[in-house]
């Protein structure tokens, strides 16, 4: 097992991508901490899950635009499992807004969650990886970078900020043996792409024509490339976006 042993945070993980990376990093031997800020039930089938499956997890609740509640739930990771080895910062929002009627607020809110959620995260974790000699950092961004969406002008924004606080942050911890890379995910059939839309035929259509590749990605598709990233595999890569999208941005 890969990550046998290893500590993992993800944030957002009770839906979507996130219980994926909580699923698949927990099957391949990491001990897992399910971040959610809302849905306690929710996270605590991912929690369950895991558990029936052999491995160990636990559910905790933080907002990780609140410095405070990120570091409390670090604590906890640390108390509980003993350190930390691998962050993936997944959580993030994606309201839909003409871009002219967004307000202040909007903006913040969007920002605060998606860019400075990550960068506390980071932030948080740091001192433990460091203890540790190692750890490894996935950040999440999205295709809405490369290719800009309508209604998604924060939300487009907020990923960009990722990768470039990706770029940055790989170079500012380097020399403390700890890898920081991205992930860009293309359209993922999530539970919020099936709420926002329902007709998932028309979704694979118009997918097919975009991608090179015409097949829909699923959540449990990108669970390769965390573990990977968050294993000693990936230890001479760092820096670097990895898109996932079926051949859509071509990046």
């Amino acid at each position: 097992m890969k990550l046998r042993d290893k500590v993992a945070i993800v944030t957002g993980g009770s839906r979507g991508i996130g219980r994926a990376a909580c699923v698949g990093l927990a099957q391949a031997g990491a001990r897992v901490v399910v971040n959610y800020c809302s849905r306690p039930d929710k996270a605590q089938e991912v929690v369950e899950l895991i558990s029936e499956r052999g491995g160990e997890a636990i559910g905790y609740q933080a907002d990780v635009s609140k410095s405070g509640e990120v570091n409390e739930m670090v604590t906890a990771t640390v108390d509980h499992f003993g350190g930390i080895d691998i962050l993936v910062n997944n959580a993030g929002i994606d309201p839909r807004q003409t871009w002219h009627e967004m307000t202040e607020e909007n903006w913040d809110h969007v920002l605060g969650v998606n860019l400075k959620g990550q960068f506390l995260c980071a932030k948080a974790v740091y001192p433990h990886m460091r203890a540790r000699g190692k750890g490894k950092i996935i950040n999440v961004t999205s295709v809405a970078y490369f290719l800009g969406f309508r209604d998604l002008l924060h939300y487009s924004a907020s990923k960009g900020g990722i990768i470039g606080l990706t770029r940055a942050l790989a170079r500012e911890l380097g020399s403390s043996n700890i890898n920081v890379n991205a992930v860009a995910p293309g359209a993922i059939q999530t539970e919020s792409e099936l709420e926002e839309y329902p007709d998932q035929e028309a979704m694979a259509r118009t997918m097919a024509e975009r991608q090179c590749l015409p097949q829909r990605i699923r959540p449990e598709d990108l669970v390769g490339i965390f573990v990977f990233l968050a294993s000693d595999d990936s230890d001479p890569i760092t820096g670097q976006t990895i898109v996932v999208d079926g051949g859509w941005a071509l990046h």
